[in-house]
């Protein structure tokens, strides 16, 4: 663990330039525990971004909140490091209610910040809890915001009540979304540069909140390639049969526990595919090592009804997947189901894709922008019980097109979303908003790298 005074001296000897990044809610650290509350992948998105950018020729801080039994300081690399500053006192703060103790942290902030005089070249911040604080401090130094949503509240506000009609009042206690939409109304609209992440995310910038267009840029997330690749089939089955699934086939899907995620629908939706794949598994690798009392309310209903459905011997909880198993999981599954209510882009399912994975991604979100049907994934609406069973036996039944889609998709996600294509993007626009030269390599797209535009 390092002191305040060793990573001070680490900044005043060093001349290459500094970031400030800004995650301020979950546990953020360098062996985040992902699958805890508030803690997904917004955090890894941080972290891989940060590295690249330290890779690129950067010192990189990521600033969080300080509680519980949290150092002040996490080292990631020599030139990546956590930084906490405390606001809220010691326990943990859900996210949705976050914002009203960061007058606090920024106060903390700027006051390690000026002591050790610290000099960043710009600030960008991830979520709108963080895009508060990040909007203020960043004013307080007088250098660029660039704020990254992540998600978007009015698009998570419309969709819940048109899915969860008469939880009106329910959602707003749980989820505070009168104050997340007022605040981000004035960070999208006061920060140098908004980050939207796909299309879909751009067009509501502008349409729900008056973001001018020319103050968004479009940059997705990234994952990394030197974790997931495809593998032979022979590499694949030795995986397969030490995690067991030596026998028919497996679909797979995991994440935070949420009800956003779907995996109700999954669930309905897999009843379809078990009557017509008797030996089919579903594993729902879902939720952290520890579940909190909402995570094991929505845990309980699944359970329930997968008994219902009379599923107990084809559905598996699998529980929290460590970083270092995932790849083999994802390599390992004949599907990858992103069945998301509505997903701002859908992490698991890049990383899915990029390991080999046939996937089918909602149709409920940013992500399927970015592929063709039938060429790099399969798209579903996870609200059609029918629609979504169908386009997984679809996979299932046709082995040439599980093999397209395996190659293929691959191939689609090194051409768009590793994380060093991403950190250049994000350094040429902020080059665009600061007097400073920071000088990175270039970087060119592919004609694999362009989004698709059906407008």
């Amino acid at each position: 663990m390092h002191t305040a005074t060793t990573t001070i001296q680490s900044s005043k000897h060093s001349a290459l330039p500094r970031i400030c990044m800004i995650s301020t809610h979950g546990y953020v650290a360098a062996e985040p525990p992902l699958g805890a509350a508030d803690t997904g992948g917004q955090v890894v998105y941080v972290i891989e971004l940060s590295k690249k950018l330290a890779d690129l020729g950067f010192e990189v801080d990521i600033w969080t909140r300080r509680f519980e039994d949290q150092p002040e300081i996490d080292e990631i690399s020599d030139r990546v490091r956590v930084l906490r500053a405390r606001c809220g006192g010691n326990d943990f703060i859900p996210k949705e209610y976050l914002a009203d103790k960061l007058v606090e942290w920024c106060a903390n902030f700027m006051r390690f910040v000026n002591k050790h005089d610290i000099d960043y070249a710009f600030v960008n911040s991830h979520y709108w809890d963080a895009g508060v604080a990040g909007q203020n401090v960043a004013k307080q130094l007088g250098i660029p915001h660039l704020h990254t949503p992540h998600s978007i509240g009015q698009w998570k506000l419309d969709q819940m009540h048109t899915d969860f009609p008469g939880k009106e009042a329910e959602f707003e206690e749980q989820y505070n979304f009168k104050s997340r939409i007022k605040n981000e109304h004035i960070i999208f609209n006061e920060a140098d540069l908004v980050i939207a992440t796909t299309p879909v995310q751009t067009d509501m910038l502008v349409k729900d909140y008056g973001v001018s267009k020319g103050r968004i840029r479009m940059i997705p997330p990234g994952y990394d390639d030197n974790r997931f690749f495809p593998v032979s089939g022979a590499s694949r089955q030795v995986v397969r049969e030490r995690l067991g699934w030596d026998g028919g086939p497996v679909i797979l899907a995991l994440g935070r526990l949420a009800e956003n995620k779907g995996y109700d629908l999954l669930i309905k939706s897999f009843k379809l595919v078990a009557d017509r794949h008797p030996k089919a598994l579903l594993h729902l690798a879902v939720g952290g090592e520890e579940l909190g009392d909402h995570e094991a309310g929505i845990m309980k209903q699944l359970v329930a009804l997968v008994d219902e459905l009379d599923l107990k011997k084809q559905v598996v909880f699998g529980g929290f997947i460590s970083d270092e198993e995932l790849p083999d999981y994802y390599r390992s599954a004949d599907v990858f189901v992103l069945s998301s209510r509505y997903e701002p882009f859908g992490m698991t399912a890049i990383e899915a894709m990029a390991s080999g994975t046939p996937t089918v991604v909602t149709s409920h979100g940013g992500l399927w922008r970015a592929i063709m049907y039938g060429r790099h994934a399969l798209i579903a609406d996870p609200f059609d019980t029918e629609d979504l069973g169908i386009t997984i036996c679809k996979i299932l039944k046709f082995r040439h097109l599980g093999a397209q889609l395996r190659s293929r998709g691959a191939r689609r996600m090194r051409a768009m979303f590793t994380w060093t294509g991403i950190a250049q993007q994000l350094v040429s626009a902020a080059e665009q908003r600061t007097s400073r030269t920071l000088k990175t390599p270039d970087f060119e797209y592919d004609d694999e790298g362009a989004w698709i535009d059906f407008d």
